[in-house]
């Protein structure tokens, strides 16, 4: 029988005290329910004793129908020389009116008597009052032993101690937390094992990251016995961050055979629940996150390229498909034949590989690398190379001059194409300079559709060079072409020229095959 495992995820607690990330309540909202479509078991809310924002989120995400997830409510033991039921951190907790609780408390000595400044004996005593307490008004108690690794290693017989009496109080899960993140995989594999040999409970783990070990200590762990786990989306969280969720669950799944969430439904989201909350946080996607990056299925060496298109077995571990990300095929210096040709197959285009015009194409890509070009985000500048020497390319669009002025009402600037001006007044340069080229192509080709600048950036390079890379949109579809220059202004009158060059090929292409 297929192994059971739990999930709790705490983006919206440990996540959010990643540095320079901060949740409106919307936000927490709409991340809770993405996170229950994914088929999460736990959704660790927030700190209600903490902050008024977390209390209000476990009131208003009562308004939402959850089809999986159970919400849970963080904190932390009872304050010392404190009555249990005078705790305000747990009468909190009972306000939230949620059906589970996660506590953490003490397992390491060093913060029992250097942080909190108690006896053993009483957080010892401290653990039990909470979670009786808790479970005592009708709460499923979920135990974090924080610390537990770090005292595990100093004294194993404390945190054993630490953890019989959490069960003894009613915990239904006892997590072992590597809080500082520096336990070692095989530490953690020895440790956990022993752990589950004795325990009466559901043993769970919760791995931060500072050693860059999180997602392989949580996958040791659950070898060693375990069946809880937590982590966040994205690995966010403090200092380092937390156990990545969308590389655990993967791995458990496809990998190790467990049943974990939805399955095959859950896998399939991941890359969609991963952006949208990088999206949501505000943060810059990691195009190299394992799964779920934009490169995570990119290909780049010839010799790759040309073995996964054969099998793609040869270079990726997984079908990419099966996390919801796609395969990526790179052309730049260190490209061969076959890259080349299975970017111009994704325009419907039976090109050979052995076709002396590819070899040519090729040929001046790799010249471009020499000169700063980086063509790895803008594969249109290849392709358009390519359908060039191929013959697709009819028009030439020849830039004979240009002037820009500077005036106390703006922008002007005069671009002369073919032997014709065209003149744009604005604020932006990026975009004046895009209203002349745009003016060229609608006298041209009045049917093409509409486009706008969506990004553009210049980078200076080394050699006192400019590179510049635009991203147009049009009609919903996206790419990007780029110019190096010494010039800014003339790189951008370039790629601009080219980027309408390349629309105008790739929609006449199109447009052909329909008939």
């Amino acid at each position: 029988m297929v192994q059971k495992l739990e999930v709790l995820d705490t983006t919206l607690r440990d996540g959010v005290q990643a540095a320079e990330v901060s949740l409106t309540l919307e936000d927490k909202i709409r991340i809770a329910l993405l996170l229950d479509e994914l088929g999460v078991d736990y959704i660790e809310g927030g700190w209600p004793g903490s902050n008024p924002k977390d209390m209000e989120f476990f009131k208003l995400i009562k308004n939402y129908s959850l089809s999986h997830a159970k919400i849970a409510a963080f904190g932390s033991t009872r304050r010392k020389d404190a009555k249990v039921y005078e705790d305000k951190n747990l009468d909190a907790i009972l306000r939230s009116d949620v059906d589970v609780a996660v506590v953490f408390g003490k397992a390491w000595v060093l913060h029992v008597e250097q942080v909190l400044r108690v006896s053993k004996e009483e957080n010892l005593e401290m653990i039990y009052d909470t979670v009786s307490y808790l479970k005592s008004h009708g709460l499923k108690v979920i135990f974090d032993a924080e610390h537990f690794y770090q005292g595990f290693k100093e004294d194993p017989d404390y945190v054993v101690q630490v953890l019989k009496v959490a069960e003894e109080a009613g915990a239904s899960v006892v997590v072992l937390c590597d809080t500082n993140g520096d336990a070692f995989p095989w530490e953690v594999y020895e440790i956990t094992k022993k752990v589950v040999s004795t325990a009466r409970t559901v043993v769970g783990l919760h791995m931060h990251n500072d050693m860059g070990c999180a997602v392989a200590n949580t996958l040791m762990g659950v070898l060693a016995g375990a069946k809880h786990i937590q982590g966040t989306i994205n690995g966010v969280g403090e200092r380092t961050g937390n156990a990545d969720l969308i590389q655990i669950i993967p791995t458990l799944y496809y990998k190790m055979g467990f049943n974990v969430l939805k399955g095959s439904e859950s896998m399939r989201m991941l890359k969609k629940i991963s952006m949208l909350v990088y999206e949501i946080m505000s943060m810059n996607p990691n195009p190299y996150q394992p799964y779920v990056g934009e490169y995570a299925f990119a290909h780049k060496a010839g010799v790759h390229v040309d073995a996964v298109l054969k099998n793609p077995r040869a270079y990726e571990h997984i079908d990419p498909e099966l996390v919801g990300n796609t395969r990526k095929i790179l052309v730049s210096d260190l490209s061969g034949s076959a890259n080349l040709v299975a970017k111009l197959r994704e325009l419907g285009l039976d090109i050979s590989k052995g076709d002396e015009k590819i070899r040519s194409a090729l040929s001046k890509i790799k010249e471009l690398g020499k000169h700063g070009y980086n063509l790895d985000s803008v594969p249109e500048l290849a392709i358009l190379i390519a359908l060039e020497e191929l013959g697709y390319v009819n028009e030439k669009f020849v830039l004979e001059d240009w002037r820009i002025d500077i005036d106390k009402n703006g922008i002007v600037a005069e671009v002369k194409i073919n032997g014709v001006k065209y003149i744009a007044r604005g604020k932006d340069f990026a975009e004046t300079l895009f209203n002349t080229v745009s003016q060229m192509m609608i006298a041209l080709h009045p049917l093409l559709p509409r486009a706008k600048i969506v990004h553009n950036s210049v980078t200076m390079l080394s050699n006192g060079m400019y590179r510049v890379t635009i991203t147009l949109d049009t009609q919903g579809y996206r790419f990007s072409m780029q110019e190096v220059s010494h010039n800014v202004f003339e790189a951008y009158i370039r790629c601009l020229i080219n980027a309408y060059k390349y629309l105008v090929t790739i929609n006449r292409i199109y447009a052909e095959k329909q008939f």
